[in-house]
Formats: structure tokens, C-alpha cells, sequence
């Protein structure tokens, strides 16, 4: 009879760490913080809270210097919560929201064009008549 082998997790990707307020991105070596593009949710366990790592990738911005993320977290405040670069191009922000329910949110990229999550948990309309990005925690 053999012997079934058992499954080993997969090793969890590191995250950036929370970017200071800035007017420009601050680059951050690929090695650091490599992250793949979407988001990742870490629930603590400690109290009811979710660390949300957003990773909006170099394709969604080829051009872009500086991205913000706007959303129900910040009272949509542009200048709140600044993304970092990472050296390949993507921009990333750790933020620690509350759990048990849905934030919308969008980035701002270099001040004037937004830009939803293309790995949103899901998509709802505003009132300019276009999408918010949703993210459920």
C-alpha cells in the first residue's frame, strides 16, 4: 500500500511596509517587497481587524509618479495614504481596516485620473456615474 504524501503550504508572499506621506513614490528594491498584483487580505487575530495590502500593477500606470488610494478609509482624503513604487513599476499600500464589512475605494494616479482595482472583490456604482472599486473584510 504507499503511503499518500502530505500537502506543505504554500510559502506566504511579503508584504510592503505602510508608506509614509509623501509627494513623490518612494522606490522600494523588487527583493523587499516583491508582491504579486491584486489584493491580500491578512486577518489579525487579536481583534477584529484586517491588514489589506493593495498592489496596483506598473500595466495598470506604465507612466505614472505618484498614485493614492482614495476610499470610505480616508474619507476619500487624496493625500491620506500614498502608495510606494516598487522597483518593477507596481505601487503598493499596507492599511489596516476593521472587519465585518465592505469598503469602496479607487486610486488616484499623478493627482488627476482615477483608476479602479482590476482585482476588485467587486465593482459598484456612484453617483458620477462610473464604478468604485469594493473590497469586503
Amino acid at each position: 500500500m504507499a503511503k499518500e504524501k502530505k500537502a506543505t503550504p504554500a510559502a506566504k508572499a511579503p508584504t510592503a511596509s505602510k508608506a509614509a506621506p509623501a509627494t513623490k513614490a518612494k522606490k522600494v528594491p523588487a527583493a523587499k517587497a516583491a508582491t504579486a498584483a491584486g489584493i491580500h487580505k491578512k486577518y489579525l487575530k487579536t481583534r477584529p481587524a484586517c491588514k489589506v495590502t493593495f498592489v496596483l500593477p506598473k500595466d495598470a500606470a506604465p507612466e505614472a509618479e505618484t498614485v493614492c488610494i482614495l476610499g470610505d478609509f480616508n474619507n476619500w482624503a487624496p493625500d491620506s495614504n500614498p502608495l510606494v513604487k516598487l522597483d518593477e513599476g507596481d505601487f503598493t499600500v499596507t492599511l489596516e481596516l476593521e472587519t465585518g464589512r465592505a469598503y469602496r475605494f479607487r486610486y488616484m494616479i499623478d493627482g488627476w485620473k482615477y483608476e479602479n482595482d482590476w482585482f476588485a472583490d467587486r465593482y459598484e456604482p456612484n453617483p458620477y456615474g462610473g464604478e468604485d472599486s469594493v473590497v469586503d473584510v
